[in-house]
């Protein structure tokens, strides 16, 4: 199957970029009540991906430093990542797909330049997989 069917659009989707300030970020998350979010370089190829425990961690890390009423004087591309979620390109099979959704909430989709085109959320690979399981059971009686 073709992982285009699942794909959410880049315009519908809440992303950042590396120049976002944490504070930028830090509402975006809030406001679409998302725990992570990806982020865009200048280019609008796939940098990564921010979650609310990068966010926190910088913050703690900072040693008060960093807090929410000055998050607007940080950067995002200063925070560490702590976890690399992978891309596929949108010529990828539904296995790649299915092997990344096991540790990503959601899996970033590129194009052939790396540029950043959407997403495909766990949920809708688990309701394609659910089908598939269903319907050999009902193939099987």
């Amino acid at each position: 199957m073709n992982i285009a069917f699942f794909l959410l659009p880049k315009q519908e989707v809440a992303c950042v970029t590396l120049d976002s300030t944490l504070r930028q970020t830090l509402e975006r998350m809030e406001f679409h009540r998302y725990t992570a979010v990806p982020i865009l370089n200048r280019n609008g190829e796939y940098a990564g991906t921010v979650t609310e425990g990068d966010l926190l961690w910088y913050m703690k890390e900072s040693g008060g430093a960093v807090t929410f009423e000055n998050a607007s004087k940080y950067l995002l591309k200063d925070v560490p990542l702590r976890m690399n979620n992978l891309p596929v390109s949108i010529d990828a099979d539904m296995e790649d797909l299915i092997n990344l959704a096991k540790v990503q909430n959601f899996v970033p989709v590129v194009d052939d330049m790396n540029r950043f085109i959407g997403i495909v959320r766990r949920s809708q690979i688990i309701e394609y997989c659910e089908k598939v399981v269903s319907r050999q059971s009902q193939e099987s009686l």
